[in-house]
């Protein structure tokens, strides 16, 4: 096989999705459907959270950064597979897919360190209620926000320049629907053991030390909950925490079925479903599930919608 470098390769071929080419239309429809449902619900929280006074709070703060995240995160990958699907032109460039890893990486990592920023609000709201206000001021509420996001930045950054030095041979086949950390790696010709030695420990580390707090938290939580035992009390923490739970356990286990317990080093259709899952129908989810469950959403969607009529 000829070897080029990185600079001379102008393109990648990406196998996309498991299916017959007879489904391609239903499968476009399906992916574009949800994708519109994904943007549109999620900006639907970003702007209730927005126009209503009620909703200024930290929880939903936070809940406003993890839709605009989630809005971004499909955004990086789903326009492009759906344009692939539709035009049955599967190559992307090697910028764009360079940009698909940085942004991947970025996303995803915000969406992580979120989840545990908003498990501290629950365990500071749940464990601490008289002094949630002093412990949670709009000053440290910004400065978690901004962490998680430059945080994320830069562990996107170290694995995109990483990449960026490897070389590529020509006609490189990428066996996915876009450019994932994982499959440009296995696409490589040059030697990746640093690459996997980075994303073996600053990875690892990034990926359990949130998790590793969202499950202290709810240790915490419960620990608090079990010292008075009150139908009223855990009616409470259920309402408060159910939803952020819900999500942890959603995108935590298909990553993890992806990454950590996948039986062989190929792609197979269930990780290209559990990809699917984490990509697609995790952000569009989200705004059902926090609003379905939170009143104070559906009252501002109510006032919403009363003020647009009657306007």
């Amino acid at each position: 096989m000829r070897w080029e470098n990185q600079s001379s390769v102008s393109e990648f071929l990406l196998l996309g999705l498991p299916i017959r080419p007879e489904q391609q239309g239903v499968f476009f429809a399906l992916f574009l459907g949800m994708y519109l449902t994904t943007v549109l619900g999620n900006l639907l929280i970003i702007l209730l959270i927005r126009l209503d006074s009620r909703l200024h709070t930290p929880m939903y703060f936070f809940l406003s950064h993890l839709a605009l995240t989630d809005v971004s995160f499909s955004s990086v990958t789903v326009p492009k597979m759906l344009m692939n699907m539709k035009t049955r032109h599967q190559s992307i460039t090697y910028a764009g897919c360079i940009s698909q890893v940085y942004f991947f990486i970025f996303f995803a990592c915000t969406d992580n360190f979120l989840l545990a920023v908003m498990a501290y609000d629950r365990y500071v709201a749940i464990c601490h209620p008289l002094h949630y206000t002093i412990k949670m001021k709009p000053e440290l509420c910004i400065f978690l926000v901004t962490g998680c996001w430059f945080f994320s930045c830069v562990h996107g950054l170290l694995h995109t320049i990483l990449v960026n030095q490897l070389s590529f041979c020509a006609e490189t086949t990428i066996p996915h629907f876009f450019c994932d950390l994982a499959a440009v790696l296995k696409s490589a010709c040059s030697d990746t053991s640093l690459n996997e030695l980075v994303i073996f420990t600053e990875g690892g580390l990034l990926f359990i030390m949130p998790l590793s707090a969202i499950l202290g938290s709810y240790i915490c939580m419960l620990a608090t909950i079990l010292k008075v035992l009150s139908i009223k009390r855990i009616s409470k923490a259920l309402s408060t925490c159910g939803s952020h739970l819900f999500v942890v356990s959603l995108y935590y286990g298909t990553i993890a079925s992806i990454y950590f317990f996948s039986s062989s080093g190929k792609y197979t259709g269930k990780d290209i479903v559990a990809s699917i899952m984490y990509l697609i129908v995790t952000p569009m989810l989200n705004p059902f599930i926090y609003s379905l469950r939170n009143k104070d959403i559906k009252c501002a969607f109510d006032d919403f919608v009363r003020a647009k009529v009657f306007s």
